[in-house]
């Protein structure tokens, strides 16, 4: 939503943004107060969901369960190259500890791994628990896993870039259920190419709004560096659905229906990021 679609918008009569997720980094905000529109959201829908699926990516391309099944739905049962690691033991670095990084750095806890995190904000529940909060340059060095579980904005784009890679425990596994623009794509690419990363699963892209969301069985992918992604088998990539839970749909339906009625009520609204 740029300014000049937001200016179409408002001479329409439209009064209202309504984001069904807590992302608000395609709106154009300075535009939309401009023009007097309200911009609300849904901040939390179920962090549970996004954390799982983090989770979920760890082990999975971890263990090469993906790879696994698809051998043995070919009847080939050879372990050949199908080597992972124990997580307990291993440190895992958890950039961001809002209410989903939170949850990561439990439920990697409990998997015994040894919890670092960076975050301006520190979750004094995480600290009583065992988490060591740290300098981002140190919780990319000491990382055998790296999981990104921040919001996007001008201090995180590319957060993970070619400075902050070489930084990085040489064979670190790199997780992104975050926003796709907290990686530079071209980056991550040399960084596999050269074994400095040792494993990349993404549940988002920088550029995924040309990919995702549809089924494009049929057709030639123009984007060279998804292409490359898809060649390596030590990535692993799903098309956002981290979310994709009957209880967050649930939640993201009721809570955008009460945010769109609290605004035509003419009633100040909770979840606005804009109030108009």
């Amino acid at each position: 939503l740029s300014a000049d679609v937001l200016e179409v918008l408002a001479t329409s009569g439209t009064r209202c943004i309504a984001l069904r997720c807590a992302g608000f980094n395609n709106v154009d905000l300075g535009a939309a107060e401009r023009l007097g529109l309200v911009v609300v959201r849904v901040p939390s829908y179920s962090p549970n969901a996004v954390a799982e699926h983090t989770l979920a990516l760890m082990l999975t391309l971890n263990r090469k369960i993906h790879r696994a099944h698809n051998r043995v739905r070919d009847r080939n049962f050879s372990l050949d190259g199908l080597v992972g690691f124990d997580m307990a033991g291993k440190t895992a670095a958890v950039i961001g500890t809002g209410q989903i990084g939170a949850i990561v750095a439990r439920l990697l806890w409990h998997l015994r791994c040894e919890v670092v995190a960076f975050d301006p904000n520190v979750n004094e529940g995480l600290v009583d628990l065992g988490v060591n909060y740290v300098s981002l340059d140190e919780a990319l060095a000491v990382g055998d896993i790296v999981t990104l579980n921040c919001p996007l904005n001008e201090h995180t784009h590319h957060l993970v870039n070619a400075t902050s890679i070489a930084k990085m425990k040489r064979g670190a596994m790199l997780v992104n259920t975050g926003r796709g623009a907290l990686i530079d794509t071209a980056a991550v690419l040399d960084a596999l190419k050269s074994e400095h990363i040792g494993s990349l699963a993404l549940d988002v892209y920088e550029e995924e709004g040309d990919l995702f969301f549809e089924d494009r069985s049929d057709e030639i992918l123009d984007d060279d560096n998804f292409a490359r992604l898809l060649t390596y088998p030590n990535v692993l990539i799903t098309a956002h659905q981290a979310f994709l839970t009957h209880e967050a749909l649930a939640a993201i339906a009721a809570t955008t229906i009460a945010n769109v009625a609290t605004v035509l009520a003419g009633e100040p609204c909770a979840n606005a990021v804009i109030s108009g």
